[in-house]
């Protein structure tokens, strides 16, 4: 049957069943069916705040932003003329049968903001285009137009052609005229200057012929990268690169892109330094194999540029100034203080824009990033950092009867900073909105007027609605939310004994004030602090990167629909060699973007139909029925399963599969025993990572990571996206790490882990320059009993001491 049919059938049959309420008073989801939701049927009362619970994966966010969320977006751009759509992201209507009661939904989710080098806090918002028009206005000596303040607009010269009309004659004239912009020429408005390390990309002792090249897949025999350097005519393949003459170094490392032929085929060649630029550089480091990203943090090292300072302005936009500040000064006060500087400004002819720009830099303060800097790059903003930025706008908004929708907002909030968050969500609601938020934090759970939990398990084990009501009923409702929502971790009895110690010597990243601390080793230290004390720049601006060393942060992991947990661990390498080995054939033919990919959907299980301004349209491939491989690959078995069966697989089953009889891959179960540790047992091999929530997407990254060899384990709150019924398993495996050896550093916010630690260190005592100090250094216990800090305060609060 059509959807439009369905549609039909069950609305009617609701309707003549039973009552349907008042669609002005709630928002009516009827057989929701993205992802991994069952059917769901549910009520959400309007003009309240509800909050969604259940464990990462269980269809929290399928039916709060993909369902609601999404087909109310997707209803607003239907308002817009067919031109107007045509530039607009293509929305498909959500699988769902009855959606009413929708109103304008506003998302402040946790997507970063983006790692563009041009982006900043600053950028991101209002705040550095109000602060150039106000720098163009007032600033002394005067250097022209706001875009003189930009970093990101160059200084050109243009010529173009003016009408000139002289009494009754008109006339063309060519005019050369300036066009003038901030952009710092050295770094072009980066900040940085990159340095490429070139005996990291090839030995000079040898010759091209001989292998010289030390970069990752470039093997001797690639058309498209040694043997068009080895055969261009402009080098001597034969020659150690070190003999080479000035011209030959000049073309082999700088040359611009010149056409060549190597054996009757057009090719291009380039020099060495940008074409590693655009082939490596280019690419989001998070989405690069290990190898690959190790290599290029091996090669490449940024450094501040020394023409402008690291401000990314022109010597001109940095000579005009307002009270003896220049815009560049601005953007690196502490916003806090830049709102003092901005309050004391009297000047009547820009009073709007001092207004516009203050009342912008009071809600920073008041949402608690105070602490921040407009310059501050947007990419290397936390998730919860960058979800708090985007509420900025929408803070003094006068709207009301909107949908605002929430993703986790309490992440990397210290406990003192959840109450001021709950304060905002409830001022949004008290203006007369719906507010919708995802959270496992109980303390924002306690707030909600609804509460829909869902589950009872996640992927395939979840999708269902368990609870609807109130916080109360949540407790007494048994479900796996309601039982964990009261819990509370004990201090432990025993601590461990450290096995040595990392000195940190005067650390001074940030906001830090020469700070020296001895972090022990071989036992679970914990790291707290308010949100901007100083914790992520002690840590990872103070231990060296390096071969001893596992970092796990809070840089998103990226993938397109082709990715899957089995290729972004790496799992599909020894399955794809087991299959290989078994069957006497190639392994490039069980991948799905290689050798064995249907040809008619070039492996990727469904065939795409733009319609222009509409939302396209994905239909299985029926060649493959969408099993994404050429039909003879199938032929292959392992264990009596083909690929497509096994990457159908979850976590758990294959982890028997690949454990014993024909399939015993020891790899590969490696692999699936680490992913089983940090509770992604029910997750299939061949899942896109686009339907993985942001939980599952960082405890894949912490599995990933699990299998580098390293001593020194650094966490930034791994605790994100978990419900409170897993912060115990985790618990659990930080400690096998520990009892393996491992010297395990983690910054988090969670009492739970915190309770749990051997030894603590808490800097503040509050963010930004009230912030950067060793506030206290000892045992969970100590701190409890000490409650000299806000860490130690609420974490006795949460023991019950």
């Amino acid at each position: 049957m059509s959807k439009a049919g369905k549609t039909g059938s069950r609305s009617a049959g609701q309707s003549a069943a039973q009552p349907v309420a008042d669609s002005h008073e709630v928002i009516r989801v009827h057989g929701a069916r993205e992802n991994n939701l069952k059917d769901v049927d549910i009520e959400i009362p309007k003009r309240r705040l509800t909050v969604f619970t259940g464990v990462s994966g269980s269809g929290k966010s399928s039916l709060v932003f993909d369902t609601i969320a999404a087909e109310s977006q997707r209803l607003i751009n239907e308002t817009y003329s067919a031109f107007v759509q045509g530039f607009m992201p293509t929305q498909a209507r959500p699988e769902v049968d009855v959606l009413e009661g929708l109103t304008t939904a506003i998302i402040v989710d946790q997507q970063r903001l983006g790692a563009d080098p041009r982006s900043t806090v600053g950028t991101a918002t209002d705040a550095n285009a109000m602060l150039r028009i106000l720098f163009s206005r007032l600033g002394k000596p005067h250097i022209g137009s706001p875009n003189a303040f930009s970093f990101n607009v160059a200084s050109v010269k243009a010529s173009g052609a003016i009408t000139v009309q002289r009494g009754a004659a008109t006339r063309t004239e060519k005019q050369t005229y300036t066009r003038t912009g901030g952009m710092c020429v050295r770094c072009e408005g980066r900040g940085t200057v990159s340095d490429i390390d070139l005996t990291q990309l090839y030995d000079d002792t040898k010759s091209i012929s001989e292998g010289a090249f030390t970069i990752p897949g470039w093997k001797s025999d690639s058309w498209w990268t040694v043997r068009t350097y080895a055969e261009s005519g402009f080098l001597d393949p034969d020659k150690p690169i070190r003999k080479f003459t000035k011209k030959e170094m000049q073309d082999f490392l700088y040359r611009e892109p010149t056409k060549v032929k190597v054996e009757g085929v057009n090719l291009t060649f380039e020099g060495l330094i940008p074409k590693i630029q655009k082939s490596f550089l280019s690419k989001d480091k998070e989405a690069m194999q290990p190898h690959i990203r190790a290599f290029v943090e091996r090669a490449v090292t940024f450094t501040t540029c020394p023409e402008c300072d690291g401000t990314r302005l022109s010597e001109s936009a940095r000579s005009s100034k307002i009270k003896k500040i220049s815009i560049a000064d601005a953007c690196a006060l502490q916003i806090s203080d830049l709102a003092d500087w901005v309050r004391e400004l009297d000047e009547p002819s820009v009073a709007p824009l001092l207004s516009a720009l203050l009342g912008t830099l009071e809600s920073f303060v008041e949402i608690g990033l105070g602490y921040l800097s407009l310059d501050r790059p947007s990419g290397t903003l936390s998730g919860g950092e960058a979800q708090r930025v985007k509420m900025i706008r929408h803070l003094g908004s006068s709207l009301t009867d909107v949908t605002y929708v929430f993703d986790e907002p309490t992440i990397g909030l210290h406990p003192h900073d959840i109450q001021r968050m709950n304060d905002l969500l409830l001022r949004l609601r008290d203006k007369g909105n719906t507010v919708l938020v995802v959270e496992h934090k109980p303390e924002t759970i306690a707030i909600a007027d609804h509460v829909v939990d869902l589950g009872p398990g996640a992927g395939s084990a979840g999708g269902t609605v368990c609870f609807e009501g109130t916080v109360d009923g949540l407790r007494a409702g048994g479900t796996l939310t309601g039982r964990h929502l009261d819990d509370r971790a004990v201090l432990k009895e025993e601590v461990r004994t450290p096995s040595g110690t990392l000195e940190i010597r005067g650390a001074s990243t940030h906001n830090l004030k020469d700070v020296d601390v001895d972090i022990p080793l071989g036992v679970l230290c914990v790291i707290t602090g308010v949100a901007g004390s100083g914790k992520s720049s002690l840590i990872h601006g103070s231990i060296p990167a390096g071969e001893d060393v596992v970092s796990v942060d809070q840089t998103a992991i990226r993938g397109s629909r082709r990715s899957n947990p089995a290729t972004y661990t790496g799992l599909l390498d020894p399955i794809r060699k087991a299959f290989a080995k078994a069957n006497g054939v190639k392994p490039a033919l069980f991948s799905a973007n290689s050798e064995g990919a249907c040809p008619t959907c070039k492996g990727a299980g469904v065939l795409y139909t733009d319609l222009a301004m509409m939302a396209g349209i994905a239909t299985v491939c029926e060649e493959c029925e969408g099993k994404r491989f050429e039909a003879s690959v199938l032929d292959h078995h392992l264990g009596g399963r083909d690929i497509s069966e096994v990457l159908a697989m979850s976590v758990d089953e294959a982890g028997t599969f690949f454990s014993e009889g024909e399939a015993r891959t020891p790899a590969a179960h490696k692999i699936l025993t680490r992913l089983c540790d940090v509770g992604l047992g029910y997750l299939s091999l061949g899942q896109p990572l686009t339907t993985l929530s942001g939980g599952e997407r960082q405890r894949l990254k912490l599995a990933t990571h699990m299998g580098e060899k390293g001593g020194v384990y650094v966490l930034d709150e791994p605790t994100t996206g978990l419900h409170l019924a897993d912060v115990e398993q985790l618990l659990g495996l930080l400690d096998r790490l520990v009892e393996s050896g491992k010297s395990v550093i983690v910054i988090e916010h969670h009492q739970a882990v915190m309770a749990h630690a051997d030894w603590i260190i808490d800097l503040g005592p509050g963010a930004g320059h009230d912030g950067g100090r060793i506030v206290f250094e000892g045992t969970p216990a100590d701190l409890v009993a000490d409650r000299s800090t806000l860490t130690g305060e609420h974490l006795a609060a949460y023991v019950g001491e």
